[in-house]
């Protein structure tokens, strides 16, 4: 797997450490940089994210950013997809390239509603057929969008 131009994987506020534990897992296998935005539910330190990242964390780039403008402003070549429930558009029809910035929101609110707007052709969800759900975990979700940006760019 070639991860010359890596992708990236923006938890906006997480709030749970298994979650992000277990992204910090996935981010590794893929050569994916994981970028955190403040405020954190937790400590980077927090043992129950080691425990979800396993041993992983050494190979994981983490970025920790006090907002999600400061990340943009300081990325501004960077193409963005946000995700959520909220979205109509499917991320099977993304069309991801290498060093796209694929976007979540904390586990209890997502994204906020002003940022979807503002970003109408980025906006992506999951479809989910079935009705008994509102929404997947976190990071099953940041696991199928991955791994379907790394398949559209040739690199699984």
């Amino acid at each position: 797997m070639s991860i010359e131009t890596p992708f990236n994987i923006v938890l906006v506020e997480p709030e749970i450490p298994p979650n992000t534990g277990n992204i910090a897992r996935l981010c590794a296998a893929t050569g994916t940089v994981l970028h955190l935005v403040e405020p954190l539910g937790f400590s980077i330190d927090d043992r129950q994210l080691k425990r979800a990242g396993l041993d992983y964390w050494a190979s994981v780039e983490v970025r920790v950013w006090p907002d999600l403008e400061e990340l943009r402003r300081n990325l501004p070549r960077g193409r963005f997809f946000y995700l959520s429930t909220k979205a109509a558009r499917s991320y099977l029809e993304a069309g991801f390239r290498p060093g796209d910035f694929i976007v979540f929101g904390k586990e209890t609110k997502g994204l906020p509603e002003d940022l979807l707007r503002a970003n109408p052709d980025t906006a992506i969800t999951i479809p989910m057929p079935g009705s008994a759900v509102r929404s997947l975990n976190l990071s099953t979700s940041a696991g199928i969008v991955l791994y379907e940006a790394l398949r559209q760019c040739g690199r699984i």
